[in-house]
């Protein structure tokens, strides 16, 4: 897996910063200060220039709002998303939908399909929030990263590979809120990756995917098992 444009650290469940050899920090799914999965010398956000938000439950976009307070960044996001974000004090918004392909940052920003939920916890209420999507980065050297978001294993999962070709894939493998690594061992058979991240696994007791299941059901892909912390490439 050749990371040699980007740094990239798993910060835990489904959240990623990925540093671009041009100095921008993209953080994936900004749930960070309350993340049990994040190590404590990770909690402190130093700095974000975009935030790409794959849905709007508690565990994916838990410190948005903090992050923009406090970084300003642009906000990529579903339509609905971003909209509450903006009412939430975002004052950099780049909403978009399944589809549809955008710049930001200096990084290519594809919205895909994921099969998910996305109720917003707004206080005591659950409002609507778009629809649940992942992601496809194409970053200026030409490496493609496809972050899935929460989903469960979809067909068109074979559409992605064939019109967007990425060479890492990060799938969640939890289980119950998510795909097991039974499902997420079917998609990589769909996307086939150059290389697979696991994610969404160990952060609850409900979450029962392991690293260890899934690595017996993949097949000539790379499974990089990252742990909560670690950075590759750069």
């Amino acid at each position: 897996m050749n990371l040699k444009d980007i740094k990239l650290t798993w910060l835990g469940h489904s959240t990623f910063r990925i540093e671009t050899a041009a100095g921008k920090t993209v953080i994936i799914d900004p749930w960070i200060m309350g993340n049990p999965m994040c190590p404590e010398a990770e909690k402190k956000v130093k700095k974000a220039d975009v935030l790409l938000c794959t849905h709007g439950h508690f565990d994916h976009i838990g410190d948005a709002v903090e992050v923009v307070k406090q970084h300003n960044p642009i906000v990529v996001g579903i339509f609905e998303l971003c909209g509450w974000l903006e009412k939430k004090g975002a004052k950099q918004t780049a909403p978009m939908n399944k589809g549809g392909t955008q710049t930001v940052g200096g990084i290519k920003v594809t919205m895909v399909h994921a099969d998910h939920s996305c109720g917003i916890s707004d206080g005591d209420q659950i409002v609507y929030g778009g629809e649940a999507c992942g992601y496809v980065i194409e970053f200026p050297g030409g490496l493609k990263i496809y972050h899935a978001g929460d989903t469960a294993v979809f067909g068109d999962m074979a559409i992605i590979r064939e019109l967007y070709a990425p060479d890492i894939a990060m799938l969640p493998i939890g289980d119950r809120f998510v795909m097991s690594p039974r499902e997420a061992a079917y998609a990589c058979n769909l996307l086939k990756p150059k290389a697979v991240i696991p994610m969404h696994f160990g952060t609850f007791p409900l979450l029962t995917g392991t690293p260890g299941e899934f690595k017996k059901l993949v097949f000539g892909i790379e499974v990089v098992e990252m742990k909560p912390g670690q950075t590759i490439g750069g």
